[in-house]
């Protein structure tokens, strides 16, 4: 399956805010996504944890996180057909935005039992220098090997 991720401007500019707060450490959170149509999926929202990432290192906070889908969906209206939970994303400040050994092996835990969820997508970032946005992302799907994702940037303000 093809699978393309939507990005907006105003998506980017708040993870290059907390890109460029969290300066040398790893930060991340869940993607909150529309289904645009089969296999496109306009990234709407994120979670972001700006305190527990390391240097090379970065793992959610299973209660900021809850939260955050907590009040997403509620503000959402529980549309889960239209808005819902996509993937993951974190940064690899100053390193290639390439998943790491570790970061595949969590996305296919993620899909192939650790939850009910049958794809995801990971998205990794880098933004190092104010007018820099460098991404990837990766497709996961229960019993397949990861796939790369389409990135498209778009420059809506409003989604």
């Amino acid at each position: 399956m093809n699978v393309e991720v939507i990005l907006n401007l105003p998506i980017i500019d708040r993870m290059k805010t907390s890109l460029h707060r969290a300066a040398d450490r790893e930060i991340g959170g869940v993607l909150m996504a529309r289904q645009i149509v089969p296999g496109c999926f306009e990234i709407i929202d994120f979670s972001v944890d700006e305190l527990t990432g390391e240097p090379a290192h970065f793992v959610r906070d299973p209660a900021l996180h809850n939260s955050f889908l907590d009040e997403f969906f509620e503000r959402t209206g529980r549309d889960y057909e239209n808005c819902n939970y996509i993937g993951e994303w974190h940064s690899h400040p100053r390193l290639p935005v390439i998943p790491s050994i570790t970061d595949l092996g969590s996305m296919e835990n993620l899909v192939n039992g650790e939850r009910n969820i049958p794809f995801a997508v990971l998205l990794v970032v880098r933004s190092d220098i104010p007018p820099e946005f460098v991404a990837t992302a990766t497709f996961h799907h229960r019993g397949a090997p990861p796939a790369p994702a389409r990135i498209s940037f778009k420059n809506r303000r409003h989604s």
